[in-house]
Protein backbone atom coordinates (compact mmCIF):
# COMPACT_ATOMS: atom_id res chain seq x y z
CA UNK A 1 0.00 0.00 0.00
CA UNK A 2 1.68 3.62 -0.89
CA UNK A 3 1.81 5.57 2.05
CA UNK A 4 1.01 9.89 0.82
CA UNK A 5 4.04 11.73 2.00
CA UNK A 6 6.20 14.43 0.29
CA UNK A 7 9.22 13.10 -1.64
CA UNK A 8 11.72 15.07 1.04
CA UNK A 9 10.07 13.54 4.06
CA UNK A 10 12.99 12.99 6.57
CA UNK A 11 12.95 9.60 8.75
CA UNK A 12 14.12 11.37 12.33
CA UNK A 13 12.70 11.82 15.89
CA UNK A 14 10.70 14.48 16.26
CA UNK A 15 9.15 17.30 18.93
CA UNK A 16 5.61 18.72 19.01
CA UNK A 17 5.34 21.65 21.03
CA UNK A 18 1.54 22.96 21.80
CA UNK A 19 1.41 27.12 20.96
CA UNK A 20 -0.17 28.42 24.12
CA UNK A 21 2.08 29.17 27.03
CA UNK A 22 0.30 28.11 29.52
CA UNK A 23 0.41 24.71 28.51
CA UNK A 24 -2.32 22.57 30.74
CA UNK A 25 -0.83 19.51 32.38
CA UNK A 26 -2.03 16.96 29.92
CA UNK A 27 -3.96 18.03 26.61
CA UNK A 28 -5.55 15.01 24.62
CA UNK A 29 -5.57 16.19 20.13
CA UNK A 30 -8.13 14.16 17.78
CA UNK A 31 -6.89 11.19 16.92
CA UNK A 32 -9.91 9.96 14.66
CA UNK A 33 -12.94 11.62 12.79
CA UNK A 34 -16.25 11.97 14.10
CA UNK A 35 -19.45 14.11 13.31
CA UNK A 36 -18.54 16.33 16.37
CA UNK A 37 -15.15 16.78 15.75
CA UNK A 38 -14.24 15.95 11.97
CA UNK A 39 -10.68 14.87 11.36
CA UNK A 40 -9.93 15.71 7.28
CA UNK A 41 -7.77 16.32 5.35
CA UNK A 42 -7.83 17.71 2.19
CA UNK A 43 -5.75 16.25 -0.66
CA UNK A 44 -5.46 18.68 -3.65
CA UNK A 45 -4.11 15.67 -6.21
CA UNK A 46 -7.30 14.11 -5.62
CA UNK A 47 -9.31 17.06 -5.11
CA UNK A 48 -11.21 14.25 -2.26
CA UNK A 49 -11.47 14.82 1.59
CA UNK A 50 -9.72 12.25 3.26
CA UNK A 51 -10.40 10.26 6.63
CA UNK A 52 -7.83 10.71 9.50
CA UNK A 53 -7.19 7.84 12.17
CA UNK A 54 -4.16 7.75 14.38
CA UNK A 55 -3.66 3.19 14.46
CA UNK A 56 -0.68 2.27 16.85
CA UNK A 57 -0.25 -0.44 14.07
CA UNK A 58 -0.99 1.09 10.72
CA UNK A 59 2.01 2.97 8.89
CA UNK A 60 -0.47 5.48 7.13
CA UNK A 61 -2.60 8.14 9.22
CA UNK A 62 -4.90 7.94 6.45
CA UNK A 63 -7.80 5.36 6.84
CA UNK A 64 -8.27 4.67 3.07
CA UNK A 65 -4.56 3.58 3.34
CA UNK A 66 -4.59 1.55 6.53
CA UNK A 67 -5.70 -2.58 6.22
CA UNK A 68 -6.78 -4.71 8.44
CA UNK A 69 -7.91 -4.09 11.64
CA UNK A 70 -7.09 -0.85 13.37
CA UNK A 71 -5.94 -0.22 17.13
CA UNK A 72 -6.31 3.15 18.08
CA UNK A 73 -4.25 5.09 19.86
CA UNK A 74 -4.42 8.57 21.99
CA UNK A 75 -2.58 11.83 20.89
CA UNK A 76 -1.87 13.67 24.65
CA UNK A 77 0.63 16.77 25.22
CA UNK A 78 1.78 16.50 28.42
CA UNK A 79 3.26 19.42 29.90
CA UNK A 80 3.00 21.62 26.80
CA UNK A 81 5.28 18.27 24.55
CA UNK A 82 4.87 15.48 22.60
CA UNK A 83 8.09 13.33 21.65
CA UNK A 84 6.94 10.87 18.74
CA UNK A 85 10.35 8.45 17.75
CA UNK A 86 11.14 8.37 14.43
CA UNK A 87 9.52 4.68 14.55
CA UNK A 88 6.04 6.04 15.00
CA UNK A 89 5.80 7.01 11.68
CA UNK A 90 2.01 7.48 11.15
CA UNK A 91 1.73 9.43 14.24
CA UNK A 92 4.40 11.63 12.92
CA UNK A 93 2.79 12.20 8.93
CA UNK A 94 -0.93 13.14 10.83
CA UNK A 95 0.96 15.65 13.41
CA UNK A 96 3.38 17.20 10.74
CA UNK A 97 1.27 17.29 7.67
CA UNK A 98 -2.19 16.16 7.87
CA UNK A 99 -3.74 16.88 11.20
CA UNK A 100 -6.45 20.47 10.85
CA UNK A 101 -5.09 21.47 14.26
CA UNK A 102 -1.13 22.02 13.10
CA UNK A 103 -0.19 25.16 13.26
CA UNK A 104 -3.27 26.33 15.10
CA UNK A 105 -3.02 24.28 18.81
CA UNK A 106 0.19 23.04 18.76
CA UNK A 107 3.83 23.27 15.97
CA UNK A 108 6.21 20.57 15.22
CA UNK A 109 9.65 22.10 17.06
CA UNK A 110 12.21 22.94 14.15
CA UNK A 111 14.96 24.53 15.62
CA UNK A 112 16.85 24.86 12.21
CA UNK A 113 13.57 27.10 11.47
CA UNK A 114 13.67 28.73 14.54
CA UNK A 115 17.47 29.90 13.75
CA UNK A 116 16.30 30.97 10.68
CA UNK A 117 14.00 33.60 11.61
CA UNK A 118 16.24 34.98 14.85
CA UNK A 119 18.64 35.36 11.95
CA UNK A 120 16.63 37.36 9.85
CA UNK A 121 14.68 39.22 13.02
CA UNK A 122 18.76 40.15 13.97
CA UNK A 123 19.39 41.63 10.62
CA UNK A 124 16.57 43.12 10.32
CA UNK A 125 17.11 44.95 13.21
CA UNK A 126 20.82 45.82 12.45
CA UNK A 127 19.64 47.52 9.20
CA UNK A 128 17.00 49.31 11.19
CA UNK A 129 19.66 50.77 13.84
CA UNK A 130 21.97 51.78 11.17
CA UNK A 131 19.60 53.56 9.39
CA UNK A 132 17.99 55.30 12.42
CA UNK A 133 21.81 56.05 13.69
CA UNK A 134 22.55 57.91 10.13
CA UNK A 135 19.13 59.42 10.00
CA UNK A 136 18.84 63.27 10.53
CA UNK A 137 17.53 64.86 13.34
CA UNK A 138 13.97 66.10 11.41
CA UNK A 139 13.87 63.14 9.45
CA UNK A 140 13.96 61.00 12.59
CA UNK A 141 11.72 63.43 14.38
CA UNK A 142 9.27 63.16 11.64
CA UNK A 143 9.19 59.11 12.10
CA UNK A 144 8.35 59.39 15.76
CA UNK A 145 5.33 62.26 15.44
CA UNK A 146 3.63 59.27 13.83
CA UNK A 147 4.51 57.40 17.03
CA UNK A 148 4.26 60.01 19.78
CA UNK A 149 2.59 62.92 18.06
CA UNK A 150 3.02 66.94 19.26
CA UNK A 151 5.38 65.79 22.04
CA UNK A 152 8.10 65.60 19.87
CA UNK A 153 8.60 69.14 19.55
CA UNK A 154 9.26 69.44 22.86
CA UNK A 155 12.22 66.98 22.65
CA UNK A 156 16.16 67.59 23.12
CA UNK A 157 17.88 66.44 19.70
CA UNK A 158 19.31 63.92 22.27
CA UNK A 159 16.12 62.53 23.39
CA UNK A 160 14.97 62.21 19.67
CA UNK A 161 18.37 60.67 19.13
CA UNK A 162 17.57 58.12 21.63
CA UNK A 163 13.86 57.34 20.99
CA UNK A 164 14.48 56.83 17.61
CA UNK A 165 17.49 54.07 17.99
CA UNK A 166 14.86 52.23 20.90
CA UNK A 167 12.28 52.69 18.59
CA UNK A 168 14.17 51.34 15.53
CA UNK A 169 15.35 48.69 17.67
CA UNK A 170 11.77 47.20 19.40
CA UNK A 171 9.91 47.16 15.48
CA UNK A 172 12.47 47.07 12.90
CA UNK A 173 10.30 46.77 10.28
CA UNK A 174 7.64 48.85 11.04
CA UNK A 175 10.52 52.15 11.30
CA UNK A 176 11.81 50.50 8.10
CA UNK A 177 8.62 51.29 6.22
CA UNK A 178 8.34 54.67 7.69
CA UNK A 179 11.76 55.52 6.69
CA UNK A 180 10.91 54.66 3.49
CA UNK A 181 7.59 56.97 3.37
CA UNK A 182 8.08 60.28 2.12
CA UNK A 183 4.60 60.77 3.38
CA UNK A 184 6.06 60.74 6.85
CA UNK A 185 8.08 63.70 6.75
CA UNK A 186 5.18 65.45 4.24
CA UNK A 187 3.08 65.26 7.20
CA UNK A 188 5.47 66.18 9.69
CA UNK A 189 6.17 69.62 7.40
CA UNK A 190 2.37 70.21 7.59
CA UNK A 191 2.82 69.43 11.70
CA UNK A 192 5.13 72.04 12.12
CA UNK A 193 3.90 74.87 10.20
CA UNK A 194 0.62 74.19 12.44
CA UNK A 195 3.05 74.56 15.38
CA UNK A 196 5.06 77.58 14.28
CA UNK A 197 1.49 79.24 13.05
CA UNK A 198 1.63 79.60 9.71
CA UNK A 199 -1.48 77.20 9.01
CA UNK A 200 -4.17 76.36 11.27
CA UNK A 201 -6.24 73.34 11.04
CA UNK A 202 -10.04 74.42 11.91
CA UNK A 203 -13.59 73.88 11.46
CA UNK A 204 -13.55 70.58 13.56
CA UNK A 205 -10.09 69.54 12.05
CA UNK A 206 -11.67 69.67 8.53
CA UNK A 207 -10.10 72.96 6.87
CA UNK A 208 -6.23 73.73 6.52
CA UNK A 209 -6.22 77.65 6.52
CA UNK A 210 -3.21 80.09 6.67
CA UNK A 211 -3.19 81.29 9.72
CA UNK A 212 -1.97 84.92 8.79
CA UNK A 213 -5.02 85.61 7.06
CA UNK A 214 -7.67 82.71 7.42
CA UNK A 215 -7.39 81.81 3.67
CA UNK A 216 -8.84 78.63 2.99
CA UNK A 217 -5.85 76.00 1.64
CA UNK A 218 -7.36 72.61 1.81
CA UNK A 219 -10.83 70.64 2.75
CA UNK A 220 -10.38 67.35 4.45
CA UNK A 221 -11.95 64.14 2.68
CA UNK A 222 -14.44 62.94 5.24
CA UNK A 223 -13.11 59.91 7.30
CA UNK A 224 -9.50 60.81 6.53
CA UNK A 225 -6.77 61.70 9.16
CA UNK A 226 -6.01 65.37 8.57
CA UNK A 227 -2.27 65.63 8.43
CA UNK A 228 -2.10 62.20 6.25
CA UNK A 229 -4.15 64.12 4.13
CA UNK A 230 -2.39 66.79 3.71
CA UNK A 231 0.27 65.15 2.83
CA UNK A 232 -0.96 63.21 0.28
CA UNK A 233 -2.40 67.04 -1.29
CA UNK A 234 1.16 68.32 -0.87
CA UNK A 235 2.13 66.46 -3.76
CA UNK A 236 -0.38 67.99 -6.42
CA UNK A 237 -0.15 71.13 -8.50
CA UNK A 238 -1.98 73.30 -6.16
CA UNK A 239 -0.32 71.90 -2.91
CA UNK A 240 3.19 71.86 -3.88
CA UNK A 241 3.12 75.63 -4.30
CA UNK A 242 1.55 75.78 -0.31
CA UNK A 243 4.19 73.43 0.87
CA UNK A 244 7.08 75.19 -0.80
CA UNK A 245 5.44 78.84 0.31
CA UNK A 246 5.52 76.73 4.01
CA UNK A 247 9.29 75.46 3.79
CA UNK A 248 10.50 79.16 3.02
CA UNK A 249 8.76 80.39 5.89
CA UNK A 250 9.90 77.52 8.17
CA UNK A 251 13.62 77.53 7.23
Amino acid sequence: MKITKPKDWEIKDRVYILNNEAAPVALVVASKHSRRKPLLWFDEESGMQRELRYATNQNSPIVDEQMGQSTLGHIVFRNGQLNVKKENQSLQLLLSLYHPKRDIVYSEFQPQVIADNQVDWIELEIEALNLAQSLEIDAAEAILRVEQGSKVSKMSSKEVKRDILVYARNYPQAFLELAQDDNVQLRNIGVKAVEAGIIKLADNNRTFKWASNGRKLFTVPFEEQPYSALAAWFKTDEGVEVFNAIEKKLN
